[in-house]
């Protein structure tokens, strides 16, 4: 491949429970070295859910990394070795207290393939079922559940509290299925 490096050394850096951190010298196409700081996860999942009256179903969650609030499409961690459609329904249990039996892969990409190969699995469902008794999320996830509109997201964007790429993926593709 024209543009492979091939890896002369590695070092574990960190290993903990969302990711791992690792430390490659490669050689590069042009013969020289250089040093590629990587991080290793196990990949994630996003939902965009639709209400029965067509809105979306957002959460807003605090973000330390940030030190702020961002609103976003329910979404969450795989487990290892974990279907990435069971692990879409679960997120969407745990995150909304909504269910369902029909989700539609919509795509996957990389959040960041200059450093990280998180992969991200965007699925949608327009046939939400609101649980009675929903899952108990993750012990240190505390989320508020918010449902608005197209216009009313796209507005969320436009004041800076939606800033995520899987949400902003999710307007995008809404905005253009709805033109």
């Amino acid at each position: 491949m024209q543009f492979e490096e091939k890896t002369v050394a590695s070092k574990q850096i960190f290993s903990g429970k969302i990711i791992d951190l690792q430390v490659d010298e490669v050689k590069l196409p042009n013969g020289e070295t250089a040093e590629r700081e990587l991080v290793y996860h196990p990949g994630a999942v996003a939902i965009i859910p639709i209400t029965e009256d067509n809105k979306i179903v957002l959460v807003e969650q605090y973000r330390k990394p940030l030190e702020r609030t961002l609103i976003e499409i329910p979404a969450g961690k795989l487990e290892k070795n974990e279907n990435p459609l069971t692990a879409a329904v679960r997120e969407l249990e745990e995150e909304t207290g909504y269910t369902t039996t029909n989700l539609s892969q919509v795509t996957s990409f990389y959040t960041s393939p200059g450093f990280a190969n998180e992969k991200v699995y965007v699925y949608i469902t327009n046939d939400l079922i609101k649980m009675e008794n929903p899952p108990a999320g993750d012990d240190d996830e505390f989320v508020q559940i918010m449902e608005v509109t197209l216009d009313e997201a796209k507005d969320l964007v436009e004041e800076g509290r939606i800033q995520d790429a899987k949400t902003n993926y999710a307007i995008l593709y809404l905005h253009a299925l709805n033109k």
